[in-house]
């Protein structure tokens, strides 16, 4: 989508993939300090480690406590600072009202995972002031952790650890599980079905449909993958690395070309 973006706008850059183990990383992010690169891109596991990495903080970086994006700006004395910035938690948001159309305020929500993505979309669903947030990973402590954040920034939103009794109107898989065929779902159905659920949201987009939304799918539910996140996250770091208006429309049928033809 970058390299999309890039050509539409006549700009002589490149988007690259680089596979770096997280104990490398902060060697990398000196490396591309030094070679000039514009800016950066972060998957997992990396979002976490990056905060204390960069030499400033954003502010979208600082309310959601990850870092997605850095982008490389001159600073003092000439000097190149790293800035690290957040647009995972906007892309969650944006995605949830346009491909689901989904009003956040007031809603019940059933959060599957809690490692950085999900604690990303926990805070920011919190701040669009849901009504109750329910949150379920393996781990329990890294739920319990996530829901004393929730309770001590937003005390009006009501969280709890767990399966809901009564029906939501949204369940989010932040967990990656349904990347591959084998994988079981990220649902326990036993504990809750997805009769109860009006719609679900996979923040997967490759396989576009997972196990999760086929099974909600036919249970009635309205679904959506995480393709319209991934595009809206890409679109905010095109702007803060380049200054330019992203060309939305040419990135997006980019990652429709890339995931759904092949």
């Amino acid at each position: 989508m970058h390299n999309a973006a890039f050509a539409a706008l006549g700009l002589n850059w490149r988007y690259l993939a680089f596979e770096v183990d997280p104990q490398n990383l902060r060697a990398a992010i000196e490396g591309a300090r030094v070679m000039h690169f514009a800016g950066l891109n972060l998957t997992v596991p990396h979002k976490l480690l990056a905060v204390d990495m960069v030499d400033e903080l954003a502010a979208s970086a600082k309310k959601w406590g990850a870092v997605n994006t850095i982008k490389f700006e001159a600073g003092y004395e000439g000097k190149i600072r790293a800035v690290g910035y957040n647009t995972d938690a906007d892309g969650i948001t944006r995605s949830l009202r346009e491909d689901l159309q989904l009003e956040l305020r007031g809603a019940e929500v059933l959060l599957l995972g809690a490692g950085g993505a999900g604690r990303t979309a926990a805070l920011k669903l919190a701040a669009e002031n849901v009504a109750e947030l329910f949150l379920v990973n393996r781990t329990q402590s890294k739920a319990e952790e996530i829901a004393a954040e929730i309770k001590r920034q937003f005390p009006a939103v009501a969280v709890t650890v767990g399966y809901p009794k009564t029906d939501v109107d949204l369940i989010l898989n932040a967990t990656s599980l349904g990347l591959k065929p084998a994988d079981a779902s990220s649902l326990d159905e036993k504990q809750f079905s997805l009769k109860q659920a009006r719609a679900v949201y996979d923040m997967i987009y490759r396989p576009a449909e997972t196990k999760l939304l086929a099974a909600a799918k036919a249970a009635g539910c309205k679904t959506a993958n995480g393709l319209g996140m991934l595009l809206h996250q890409g679109v905010a770091a095109f702007e803060i690395w380049t200054g330019a208006t992203a060309p939305r429309d040419v990135m997006r049928r980019a990652l429709e070309e890339t995931i759904y033809e092949h």
